[in-house]
């Protein structure tokens, strides 16, 4: 069966779930590259500390920002099903 057979097939709790776990990456995504950009530009936000100085901090920014986007793009992709 291909993937097309069962998107077009899937029973409608299938279809909720994969939605409301789209969304979630969606959401969680957007959040995830927000904190990450926050952290990035605390200084042109006037938030400055020692964590947000330090390169220890911008390597966090860096890496949650790339965890944002996989999320955001495994959202849009719905692929939750795939055989693998």
């Amino acid at each position: 069966m291909s993937l097309e057979e069962f998107e077009d097939n899937m029973d409608p709790k299938t279809k909720r779930y994969i939605g409301m776990k789209s969304l979630m990456d969606l959401g969680m995504g957007i959040i995830y590259v927000g904190m990450g950009l926050f952290i990035f530009f605390a200084k042109k936000f006037h938030f400055v500390n020692d964590f947000t100085d330090s390169l220890i901090g911008r390597i966090f920014a860096g890496v949650v920002i790339i965890y944002g986007l996989w999320r955001i793009y495994r959202g849009i992709k719905k692929d939750y099903f795939r055989e693998r």
